[in-house]
């Protein structure tokens, strides 16, 4: 039997409700608000520069003066005339090696040994994440302490006497005693992704693997490493994209120079730098552009070809 509250009140219609499902024109707006104003940004302060810098690559210019156009000139000059470019080149290889190879497997070996819970995991975790909170330049001002030729920590612990060892000041060492300062900083934020996709891992499929007789490396590489495929590709991008942006530490060290040159160090010295070279510095710029995204499309690429595959 119904009561009375339930006879006096009306039916609800349909199409109020789905009325109500609708967007207002106030919710539209703070919508349009919060989404267009990043993208504006992201385009004014992103892309258009990147298209700048695409379009003034074949032109001269000195930043003052009127523009002219001078084709692909800058970039036959900087593959045939231009000293500098090749060793860049060359350290920018070796520095995204060295923390694809060393520094991120480092950080994974880490991550599994603190996800374990050994003794203290939670100090370790957090006195190996403390370098992240680093700039580069800061973390280059710390290798300046350590591996300094008269002051620096290293040489006074190895004792090296009358004849120290110049490790930032010899081009044949200096690039090593970076990648390895570098590398301290990338362990810890590689560890920190791996450990989050490692607390992901359904425990269950560890004690299937180990029911079936798996030991425990076995279970590592064919059951828990398969399950951090999403992980890997954001570490595989990040590896990347710090290896080819890599230019606080060295300037903050010798200012790109005498071993450490690195390609983001030439487009500074040619933009701002006394030559004021805007189009050729630009050229250098759209290479490291497309370098960069040749490495993160292609990882991608075939990261997305195998998850379609399985």
């Amino acid at each position: 039997m119904p009561t009375v509250r339930e006879r006096e009140a009306p039916p609800v219609p349909t199409n109020t409700v789905k009325r109500r499902r609708r967007f207002t024109r106030r919710d539209a707006s703070v919508i349009g608000v919060l989404l267009g104003i990043p993208v504006l940004l992201d385009v004014f302060v992103v892309w258009g520069p990147t298209l700048a810098s695409v379009v003034l690559s074949f032109t001269s210019w000195d930043g003052i003066g009127d523009i002219s156009w001078v084709g692909t000139d800058n970039y036959e000059n900087l593959f045939t005339n231009y000293p500098a470019f090749w060793p860049a080149v060359r350290h920018n290889v070796l520095w995204l090696l060295f923390l694809g190879l060393v520094s991120t497997p480092s950080g994974l070996l880490l991550a599994v040994l603190v996800d374990r819970g050994v003794r203290f995991s939670r100090f370790y975790q957090s006195a190996l994440y403390m370098p992240v909170v680093l700039s580069l330049a800061v973390v280059g001002f710390i290798a300046q302490l350590v591996f300094s030729r008269d002051q620096g920590a290293l040489n006074a612990v190895l004792g090296g006497g009358g004849n120290p060892t110049d490790w930032l000041g010899d081009p044949d060492l200096n690039i090593w005693m970076i990648l390895l300062a570098a590398a301290w900083r990338h362990t810890g934020y590689v560890m920190i992704l791996y450990l989050a996709g490692l607390k992901a891992v359904d425990p269950s499929l560890k004690e299937a693997a180990a029911i079936d007789g798996a030991s425990g490396t076995q279970t590592f590489f064919r059951v828990v490493l398969p399950t951090l495929r999403p992980v890997n590709i954001i570490v595989g991008v990040i590896t990347v994209i710090e290896a080819l942006r890599a230019f606080d530490i060295v300037y903050a060290v010798n200012k790109g120079r005498n071993g450490l040159e690195l390609l983001s160090v030439l487009v500074t010295d040619n933009i701002i730098g006394e030559a004021s070279r805007i189009g050729f510095g630009s050229a250098i710029a759209v290479v490291l552009l497309l370098v960069s995204m040749g490495f993160v499309v292609t990882f991608l690429v075939q990261e997305m070809r195998g998850e379609k595959n399985r």
